[in-house]
C-alpha cells in the first residue's frame, strides 16, 4: 500500500461507525456478511452496506458474492461477505520503515545466524537491487526516495536525504543500520541501472546518514 493510500485508509476510518465496522470484520474468523455486521453494531443494513463499501473503497477490506454453506445450490440471493486486506494501515510523520530493518535482519538470523551482521548486509544489498529492478523502467532515484520516504533534496553534485526512516532504531544501534542503510541504497542504485550514483556515508545529525554522489 503507497503512502498515499495509506493516507486515504486512515481518513476511512475517522468515522466512528466505519472504525467500528472495520474492527468486527477484522476479529471474524469467517467472512462476514452485510447482515451479519449490521446486527453486531445495532445501525441499519443499507448504512452498513454504504460504510462497508466505503472501506473497499480504501482498501481495508475486499468483498465478494458468496453463498453460505448451508444454502441449496441455486436457491436464493447470494449475499456480499467482506474479509479484512492485508496486515492493517500504519501512518507516520516524518516517515519510518522499521519492518524493512526487521525484514532484512529476520531473514539474515534465519540465513546465516553465526554470522548474521555480514548476511544482513547481503539481504540489505539484494533487498536493494530487487527493488531497483522493479522500478528501473522510471529511473528516476530521486523519486523514489521519496516514495520510500528519504525526503530527498537535490543539490550541486549530490542528493541529501533529510529524513532518516529508521531514526529509532539509529539511535539504539548507529554502525548496524547505517552500514545496512548504505548497503540497501547501493542495492537500490545498481538494481535501477544509475552507475553514475553513488551511494556514500556521511553521517551527520538530524539527516540520513547516507546522501547520494552524483
Amino acid at each position: 500500500m503507497s503512502r498515499g493510500d495509506r493516507w486515504n485508509a486512515v481518513a476511512a476510518l475517522v468515522d466512528r461507525s466505519r472504525r467500528a465496522l472495520y474492527d468486527y470484520v477484522r476479529r471474524q474468523d469467517h467472512p462476514v456478511t452485510r447482515e451479519e455486521a449490521a446486527e453486531a453494531q445495532g445501525i441499519s443494513r443499507n448504512l452498513t452496506a454504504f460504510h462497508l463499501d466505503k472501506l473497499v473503497e480504501s482498501g481495508l477490506l475486499c468483498a465478494r458474492y458468496e453463498a453460505p454453506p448451508d444454502q441449496p445450490r441455486g436457491r436464493g440471493r447470494t449475499p456480499k461477505v467482506y474479509e479484512p486486506v492485508g496486515d492493517g494501515v500504519a501512518v507516520t510523520i516524518p516517515e519510518r520503515r522499521y519492518e524493512l530493518i526487521a525484514e532484512i535482519l529476520a531473514d539474515a538470523i534465519a540465513n546465516d545466524p553465526t554470522h548474521a551482521e555480514e548476511a544482513a548486509h547481503r539481504h540489505a544489498l539484494q533487498r536493494g537491487r530487487d527493488l531497483g529492478a522493479q522500478v528501473r523502467a522510471d529511473g528516476d532515484v530521486v523519486t523514489v526516495l521519496a516514495a520510500l520516504g528519504f525526503e530527498p533534496r537535490s543539490e550541486p553534485g549530490r542528493v541529501l536525504l533529510l529524513n532518516c526512516p529508521f531514526h529509532a532504531l539509529v539511535a539504539r544501534q548507529t554502525a548496524l543500520v547505517c552500514g545496512l542503510n548504505h548497503a540497501f541504497l547501493t542495492g537500490l542504485l545498481d538494481g535501477i541501472g544509475r552507475t553514475d550514483v553513488q551511494a556514500r556515508l556521511e553521517p551527520r545529525r538530524s539527516t540520513c546518514c547516507v546522501e547520494l554522489a552524483v
